[in-house]
């Protein structure tokens, strides 16, 4: 399993491997329990994790960077349902480049969780060659399915209109 295939899905939990996409959305396997369905992009967000960015003091970081940097840190990462005040006290040994005003509790529960989800299923945390074209095939991937839906929606034929008649 490469990491370029991995996608958070937005409502689920967890992380997903991409399987194969369609126009109205993909098929995915979850990483925790090897279950594989389809999820409508209708109702769901699909980010790969190479694209994802977090917000540092200086320039935005790619998530492998942070990932690599706890797996590269000897100190012990917390529970992922720790509370914020401890999860910000690891992220500040860990990588204390992080804009923690923008950064919340919440974000760092799920890198600590993701993290953990990559680990379990030994998964290598490393970016393909170029991930600036792999951001832009996702950017049009996603475009794609916002053109399907709203071609869907443009060239679907005309509802017909049940009104009563009027009786004279």
């Amino acid at each position: 399993m490469e990491y370029s295939k991995i996608i958070s899905v937005t409502g689920l939990s967890g992380l997903f491997e991409l399987v194969a996409s369609k126009a109205d959305g993909a098929v995915v396997r979850s990483l925790e329990d090897n279950t594989s369905k389809f999820v409508s992009s209708r109702v769901h967000n699909f980010s790969h994790l190479e694209s994802i960015e977090v917000f540092t003091v200086k320039d935005n970081t790619n998530l492998a960077e942070i990932f690599n940097a706890i797996k590269t840190n000897e100190e012990k990462m917390p529970d992922a349902k720790a509370d914020g005040k401890e999860l910000k006290a690891y992220f500040e040994k860990v990588y204390p480049d992080l804009d923690f005003d923008r950064v919340y509790a919440s974000d760092m529960k799920k890198m600590i969780k993701w993290y953990g989800i990559l680990t379990d299923n030994k998964i290598e945390i490393k970016l393909s060659e170029n991930p600036q074209h792999d951001a832009s095939d996702a950017t049009s991937n996603k475009s794609n399915f916002a053109d399907a839906k709203q071609g869907a929606v443009k060239n679907a034929p005309p509802k017909k209109i049940n009104s009563p008649r009027k009786m004279a």
